[in-house]
């Protein structure tokens, strides 16, 4: 009876063993498939250029602006490129191989509040979580547009490290002219344009037939006059 028991604590213990095996390989598998997969998204080829992209290059941070496929004689494809350095707000020209890998980095666009500005920079406001960032001038697309408590601002995060990389305005804003010189009665062409100041303290061309306290649309983009407010 002693000598079953101790054979069936002997073969208890081999099953545990083996299953304990079973469990590591399973775990070890499981790691390197999810390393394969973040190897498989990050790393790219320059087919999958898109604006608005960021990349890695050089140990930093990019946003692809501009993309432009051409081909030199017989040889591969190449990619002439318009990069924005995320670390500095600086703006360089780049052209990738054809047969070049690139590091694709996951960013997430998050809808904010703008808060106020303070000595320390810019104070922004998660819509949804209430949570609240800071961020400097170099990282804010046309600061000069920004009003306390405007909304429909995107900052967009490096998704793994948690890092804010920078803020987009609403395309279209809309402002009040508070100083232009008197334009043309009855010229509504808008073929010839005059500066003008806006609320916020901006500068804008806009058309010789608006008028000073006539609130307009610019685009933050391309900070061009786009129409008057309806």
């Amino acid at each position: 009876m002693i000598e079953r028991t101790a054979n069936m604590d002997w073969e208890r213990y081999i099953y545990l063993i083996n299953s304990a095996e079973g469990v590591f390989r399973a775990l070890k598998k499981l790691v390197l498939f999810r390393v394969q997969i973040k190897n498989y998204k990050c790393m790219a080829t320059v087919a999958d250029f898109r604006r608005g992209l960021c990349i890695e290059l050089n140990n930093e941070l990019f946003i692809v602006l501009e993309f432009l496929r051409f081909q030199t004689g017989r040889g591969a494809s190449n990619v002439r490129t318009k990069l924005k350095n995320l670390s500095n707000g600086k703006i360089i020209d780049h052209t990738f191989g054809g047969s070049e890998n690139i590091n694709i980095q996951t960013i997430e666009r998050r809808p904010h509040q703008f808060l106020y500005k303070d000595d320390q920079g810019y104070n922004f406001m998660h819509q949804q979580t209430y949570e609240q960032v800071l961020l400097s001038e170099d990282l804010i697309d046309s600061p000069e547009y920004l009003k306390d408590g405007m909304e429909g601002i995107e900052i967009v995060f490096h998704a793994e490290k948690e890092m804010p990389l920078y803020a987009e305005l609403p395309e279209i804003v809309e402002v009040e002219v508070t100083y232009t010189e008197p334009g043309l009665k009855g010229d509504t062409s808008g073929g010839s344009l005059k500066p003008a100041t806006v609320d916020n303290g901006a500068k804008v061309m806009v058309p010789l037939f608006i008028e000073q306290g006539e609130r307009i649309r610019v685009n933050t983009r391309t900070k061009e006059y786009k129409e008057r407010a309806k």
